[in-house]
């Protein structure tokens, strides 16, 4: 078993499929960039000298628009700064919540092709990460 992660096991993936498509979702990212980017040799990226956090920027650059066209909308960003519950030792750079109108609009994301050549960015940015799938509740003053 990993203590990383970047992209869905198949099996959390098969979780994720066989949930409701036709309902809003929450999706929280949380992020940890590399120091630098990892990309493949062959991309037009490798050996710029990028950090994680400059290819995370161009992953949501180059599918931003797609992830809009599909409904999809920041509803909140953070910055960390420290655990309070939760292992002492982990981190993330960054944490936010995208809101997708339902499932299937990311899954009409995920499939575009030029999101796939995006997601790239992603990869060579990212040493760990959660995505974490939330039905959407209430917002308010009570717990």
């Amino acid at each position: 078993m990993s203590d990383t992660y970047i992209d869905p096991s198949p099996a959390n993936f098969q979780a994720f499929k066989d949930l409701p498509r036709d309902e809003p979702i929450h999706m929280l990212n949380l992020l940890l960039y590399r120091d630098l980017a990892e990309y493949p040799e062959g991309h037009e990226h490798h050996g710029n000298g990028w950090s994680g956090r400059r290819a995370y920027e161009e992953y949501g650059k180059t599918s931003g628009p797609i992830f809009r066209r599909v409904g999809g909308e920041i509803v909140w960003r953070g910055a960390f700064q420290t655990m309070v519950t939760g292992p002492e030792d982990k981190r993330w750079h960054d944490g936010f919540v995208a809101r997708y109108p339902n499932a299937g609009a990311f899954f009409e994301m995920i499939k575009d092709a030029d999101y796939q050549l995006a997601v790239q960015n992603r990869t060579a940015a990212l040493v760990d990460s959660r995505l974490i799938r939330f039905k959407p509740g209430d917002a308010g003053a009570g717990f």
